[in-house]
């Protein structure tokens, strides 16, 4: 996980000078960070609450932009099974890109561990702290450096990004998600309410889906 805490460092400081630049008051901005623990949702929420957006449309616009957070725990369930309703809810609200990036490639490993959700629970708890340290952080620059907004640390969270897809793309399924997903995000990029994220989640997930097919065909 330190590599991508590296990388969402300067995101979550980012988030915390805003925040302040917004109108948010401190104590908000460091609940939004403790309770909501979205980056995403959290950016989001800062433009539409400095415009005068209604509750229930905020609301409605983080939801479907964090709507790839379902692509996760599907893919988190079939590991799940055997563990408690508390211990779901739990990894739940600590599910992040990040946090699944490092638990599935943990679940995928062949041994047997019965302790792998302990693996996601320390992995999930760094980046929170992190979070927490990084938004206090953007708080007191954003007081004591008018142009921080200006330094482009919103580059390091692209760059992790890239970090965590590229090792899993070892496969032709895969190299088509990645491809169809990054080119529909590039046309989409327009959309409203950061839609088109959620437009190329889908059609990078039915790109992979239909390759995997056709090869599986192929190959009876």
């Amino acid at each position: 996980m330190f590599p991508l805490v590296v990388g969402a460092t300067p995101f979550g400081i980012l988030f915390g000078t805003l925040a302040v630049k917004s109108g948010l008051s401190i104590a908000g901005a460091l609940a939004m960070s403790a309770f909501v623990f979205a980056g995403s949702a959290q950016f989001i929420s800062l433009g539409l609450l400095a415009a005068g957006t209604p509750v229930p449309l905020i609301l409605l616009t983080t939801l479907v932009v964090n709507l790839r957070h379902i692509l996760y725990a599907v893919s988190l369930l079939p590991h799940m099974r055997g563990l408690s309703q508390r211990w779901r809810l739990v990894i739940g609200f600590w599910l992040t890109d990040e946090s699944f990036a490092v638990a599935i490639a943990r679940y995928n490993q062949s041994d047997r561990s019965p302790y792998k959700h302990w693996y996601y629970l320390g992995a999930a708890l760094f980046m929170y702290a992190n979070w927490q340290l990084s938004t206090a952080i953007g708080i007191w620059l954003g007081q004591q450096l008018p142009d921080a907004t200006q330094w482009g640390l919103d580059f390091a969270m692209s760059v992790t990004f890239i970090g965590m897809v590229v090792p899993y793309v070892i496969t032709v399924p895969m190299l088509a998600t990645v491809l169809a997903a990054g080119i529909t995000a590039l046309l989409a990029h327009s959309l409203p309410h950061q839609l088109g994220l959620l437009v190329a989640a889908l059609v990078g997930v039915i790109a992979g889906f239909t390759v995997e097919q056709l090869r599986t065909q192929k190959s009876a």
